[in-house]
């Protein structure tokens, strides 16, 4: 099913919001932008995107609007903003990890003005969004995911329809947290090992030889020797991603301690001001704590 849609909105122009409009600029979209920050829609619209002072100015020039934002709260005000300049059955795509609550409430209101809220929450980063290789997680009606399908498959590798709205936040939800809790996991047996003194480049290799690998020591742990490298997922978001799922577990009746010890070390994390600090750095707060540093030595050449 191609989309008819030409005219697309992106509001949040950070890391993923900026690299999503480029990418659809770069397919022939016409493309609508608004930040708070003008300084990260420059680049856009040197690229050719229209800068938009509002959501609403958004809206009045979108057919499907994108957003990319901080917070629960941030997205809610957004989508207030956004729907007063909205046209009927305009489309509102909101990629941000957000509270499956809020988006059932803002989708509420919107069906009740006839216009469509759309979850996509999506894993894979900025790099993933630059290179197209996203995986969405997407709630709400079939026939909106079906309009705004063929845009989504341009822009990652994987899309699935989890079901009505809070379902794509939920099921987001619940991949961080198993993520999060691989990497402080990792973390901790890192910090064993190296205090007993084992090569730690040796003792990834046995994890991984061994059955025990999983995403951190597949994918980030070269990033432990990597401090201060330039932020891509900040360990402010993953706190909150991690509060998130504490809220959701806690309404399902579901006891989930684990995680609530992965949600306090990132808080922990913040609060000791890593927050703007790439998910990556979360090692210097088990070097803190553990008293030893976690550095890998160059793979061995023999």
């Amino acid at each position: 099913m191609a989309s008819s849609a030409r005219r697309l909105g992106v509001i949040g122009a950070g890391n993923i919001g900026g690299a999503i409009a480029a990418n659809l600029l770069a397919d022939g979209y016409a493309v609508a932008v608004h930040d708070t920050d003008p300084a990260r829609s420059v680049a856009l619209v040197r690229a050719g995107a229209v800068r938009a002072d509002t959501p609403a100015a958004v809206a009045e020039r979108s057919e499907i609007t994108f957003t990319s934002l901080p917070s629960p709260a941030v997205m809610e005000a957004v989508a207030h903003g956004w729907l007063s300049g909205a046209a009927r059955d305009a489309v509102l795509v909101d990629l941000s990890t957000n509270a499956p609550a809020t988006i059932r409430s803002v989708g509420q209101r919107f069906a009740a003005a006839g216009r469509h809220l759309l979850e996509a929450p999506l894993t894979g980063g900025a790099p993933g969004a630059q290179a197209r290789m996203l995986v969405f997680m997407v709630g709400g009606e079939r026939a909106v995911y079906e309009r705004c399908l063929p845009i989504l498959k341009k822009l990652g590798r994987a899309v699935f329809h989890m079901g009505p709205l809070g379902s794509g936040n939920t099921a987001k939800l619940v991949n961080s947290l198993l993520a999060f809790t691989a990497t402080w996991s990792s973390l901790e047996g890192l910090a064993v090992a190296a205090k007993a003194g084992i090569n730690l480049r040796t003792m990834i290799e046995v994890i991984r030889a061994g059955g025990a690998g999983n995403f951190f020591t597949e994918r980030m742990v070269e990033g432990i020797n990597e401090r201060g490298r330039p932020t891509q997922f900040a360990l402010a978001l993953a706190a909150k991603d991690a509060g998130l799922l504490l809220e959701v577990a806690r309404a399902a009746g579901v006891p989930v301690p684990v995680a609530a010890e992965v949600a306090q070390a990132l808080g922990a994390a913040v609060d000791a001001g890593l927050g703007g600090r790439d998910f990556t750095d979360l090692v210097e707060l088990i070097e803190r704590r553990a008293g030893v540093a976690l550095r890998l030595p160059p793979p061995s050449t023999t």
